[in-house]
């Protein structure tokens, strides 16, 4: 066939809900050219190199709904662009970010077709999306294409982007809670929730965790003497500051005893089971160059434990494993490492790895020559030799522990004063209280791994992502604030404007992004133009702002998605004809209405859409609404209202001049328009319907109706601003 080409016009990032979905998305617009004019089915061997180079799309179900549905699509003729879409997705699954939505449209131009595909992360999204493109056309082209290559490039990518597993799976867990979360930097700083009710973590440290309580913790030396005058069970030990302080310590506690890092973490440094001189020498001198300071203290015998408390009660216990190799009379012990341990598929150095490679460290060769061994002796077939006491912490134990267990690490965590904290401690057997075996608590760490609860070696993962979601937000908390959100084709500035200065009214500092610019309670802080993404983002991180009022016109629809996932009141201003955007691909006001319904879309289920009953596609909206609605309109009559009211449902409108409030049929005047300088007199109706539009939302929000009246009589008149001067700021653009 002719040379033919795939080519991008544009790729758009929808950072939050789209005309597509609720998740965030690319939509890239696709022109294939003379391409279509060639289906799959008429390219001669294109089928079968697809398939070779990704035999796992049989599992694309497409619209035929069932498992090789894609492919069965593929032979009987389908579009470069719908291709374009499936194979974007399964490299993005290849690449280790599978699911997600993928939609393949066509446009009123020829050729030109919108592919829109789950986006995890907008560089391997784009990049994926330029890599499906090149296998497609090597596949039309009969070329050779390197899958693997282009598979493993998108998956170094993501790994360089995506959360580690600690902080993943707290974020997962406020997703099954529908709490909405906002990555605030390429490392693991998550907020979630909005505005005053956010709390933030960074894996395993929540914004409860106290600098104090980290300095506690990473002293050893103040955190045992801490436990041990509020009666936990600890090793007997002491700082010492000489080889030979060592030693006599070491006399004084009786051998065996542990010699460790003062401040140390991740078990650097740490020796165990220490008996001779000799030795107590040989790890002095490593843990002195691994702290500030050396402990020496009673060694316990039994395994050692890592233990999750979480906001003072105990959710997980694993037991770590020693790491043993056993010999075959040919391999030496550093050979045996690599073979028998490091070769696990857990081990990594990485977070997302539950077990570490084992190295040959000092603690390692100490731990040989006990042995009468070295790194490169070969054992003798079958003799099993000891490398690590603990070779990670890996078993789970979580219903084995004993109560009284659990009550002495909740104590620990609370004296050193952590939510989430780490409590190791060494027993022989965790179903029975300490005392009678000489166990005790060694260490309390923040920041906590949480892995090897996730996944460990052996037993049942542990929820610990979603006990820490719990921790952080009570029952029926889902972090949100008052959100409102506001579209349509005109009004809506001055909407917004009137609602804010209701909330204000009602004592809720009060963040505004709308055309105007971006308001903090009074503060002016943008002039430039906030009806968009960036703006409304910001009101979300402010953690003074108690309510939040968001302008988001149908371009920022279209080419940013919405801010944020859910609001509780959303509102449709009406919808113009003539404002169709063919720069866009929209071309008539069936389709804007399918733009605009994206906030009606995300109302929560107790929250309430704001819809204009004069306008007949906006009225239609009210069934897509998950919560209640609220019309307003010109006319008691309107249809809409009407058959509304029937039901019981609630309406803002025009009667003889005055607005009134009605659920059903029970009405209530709330002010007269001759009393509202916004409208000079009920003059403008186009300000009119503005003023109902706002007056029905603050309603929504439960807004008394007394603050309500004042905040549209009011408005315009406040100190130091003059209603012209207002007015002036309320022209907008009207998208």
């Amino acid at each position: 066939m002719q040379k033919k080409n795939i080519e991008f016009i544009n790729m758009m990032m929808l950072r939050g809900p789209n005309i597509w979905a609720y998740r965030p998305v690319i939509e890239a617009w696709v022109d294939i050219g003379e391409l279509e004019d060639y289906p799959s089915n008429v390219i001669p061997g294109f089928y079968e190199r697809l398939v070779q180079w990704l035999p796992s799309l049989i599992e694309h179900r497409c619209s035929v709904g069932e498992r090789g549905g894609f492919l069965q699509r593929l032979r009987q003729g389908t579009w470069p662009g719908h291709i374009l879409e499936h194979v974007t997705l399964e490299l993005q699954n290849l690449a280790g970010m599978p699911g997600g939505l993928g939609r393949a449209r066509e446009t009123s131009v020829r050729g030109v077709y919108k592919v829109i595909v789950r986006a995890w992360h907008e560089p391997v999204t784009r990049a994926a999306l330029y890599s499906a493109r090149d296998l497609v056309m090597a596949a039309i082209e009969d070329r050779e294409f390197d899958v693997q290559a282009a598979v493993d490039a998108l998956r170094d990518l993501a790994e360089d982007l995506r959360l580690g597993p600690s902080t993943a799976c707290i974020v997962e867990a406020a997703d099954d809670r529908d709490i909405p979360t906002i990555r605030l930097s390429e490392a693991n700083l998550v907020q979630l929730g909005y505005g005053a009710r956010q709390r933030r973590i960074w894996t395993a440290e929540t914004d409860r965790t106290s600098a104090i309580a980290e300095s506690v913790s990473r002293n050893k030396d103040l955190t045992k003497s801490l436990l041990q005058a509020c009666g936990v069970p600890v090793p007997e030990g002491r700082l010492v500051d000489s080889m030979e302080e060592a030693w006599e310590a070491a006399q004084d506690i009786g051998l065996p005893v542990v010699v460790k890092p003062s401040d140390g973490n991740h078990g650097r440094g740490v020796f165990t089971n220490l008996m001779t001189r000799a030795e107590i020498e040989t790890a002095f001198a490593v843990a002195v160059d691994e702290g500030s300071g050396v402990v020496v203290e009673r060694f316990v015998h039994g395994d050692e434990h890592r233990v999750l408390v979480v906001g003072g009660r105990m959710v997980a216990a694993a037991r770590g494993d020693a790491a043993t190799v056993v010999g075959d009379g040919v391999s030496t012990i550093e050979e045996l490492i690599e073979s028998q341990l490091n070769s696990d598929p857990r081990r990594g150095r990485d977070e997302d790895h539950p077990l570490n490679p084992i190295r040959v460290d000092s603690a390692a060769r100490l731990e040989l020559a006990r042995q009468n061994l070295g790194p490169g002796a070969i054992p003798a077939a079958d003799m099993r030799v000891l490398i690590q006491r603990n070779g990670n912490v890996s078993i789970d134990v979580t219903d084995a522990v004993h109560p009284s267990v659990a009550a002495a690490v909740e104590l620990a965590a609370r004296i050193v004063g952590l939510d989430v904290a780490g409590v190791d401690l060494v027993a022989e057997d965790i179903s029975a209280p300490l005392d009678g075996q000489r166990g005790a608590i060694v260490e309390v760490n923040a920041g906590p791994g949480l892995l090897m609860h996730l996944k460990p070696a052996a037993g049942e993962p542990r929820p610990v992502g979603q006990a820490i979601v719990d921790h952080l937000f009570p029952p029926g908390d889902i972090g949100h604030i008052p959100l409102v959100g506001i579209t349509g084709s005109k009004g809506k500035t001055t909407v917004a404007r009137l609602l804010a200065r209701m909330l204000q009214l009602s004592n809720l500092h009060t963040g505004l992004a709308c055309s105007n610019g971006l308001f903090f309670g009074r503060r002016h802080v943008q002039k430039t133009d906030g009806a968009n993404w960036a703006a409304a983002r910001r009101v979300l991180l402010n953690r003074g702002v108690q309510a939040g009022v968001m302008e988001n016109g149908p371009l920022s629809i279209l080419g940013e998605g919405l801010a944020y996932d859910r609001c509780k009141v959303g509102i449709v201003t009406n919808l113009d004809p003539e404002g169709i955007l063919p720069e866009f691909y929209i071309d008539d006001a069936e389709q804007l209405a399918k733009v605009l319904r994206t906030q009606v879309d995300v109302v929560l289920p107790d929250g309430t859409a704001v819809l204009n009953a004069d306008d007949p596609l906006v009225a239609d909206m009210a069934g897509l609404c998950d919560g209640q609605v609220i019309f307003f309109g010109s006319d008691a009559r309107a249809p809409a209202i009407a058959a509304h009211r029937v039901q019981g449902g609630r309406a803002v409108f025009l009667d003889g001049g005055r607005i009134v409030l009605a659920e059903g049929a029970h009405e209530a005047a709330l002010t007269d328009l001759q009393a509202i300088p916004l409208t000079e007199g009920g003059t403008l109706d186009v300000q009119n319907m503005n003023v109902l539009a706002a007056v029905a939302a603050a309603w929504a929000l439960d807004v008394h109706e007394d603050l309500i009246r004042a905040g549209i009589e009011t408005f315009g008149l406040e100190a130091g601003e003059s209603f012209a001067e207002a007015s002036a700021l309320l022209i907008e653009t009207p998208a």
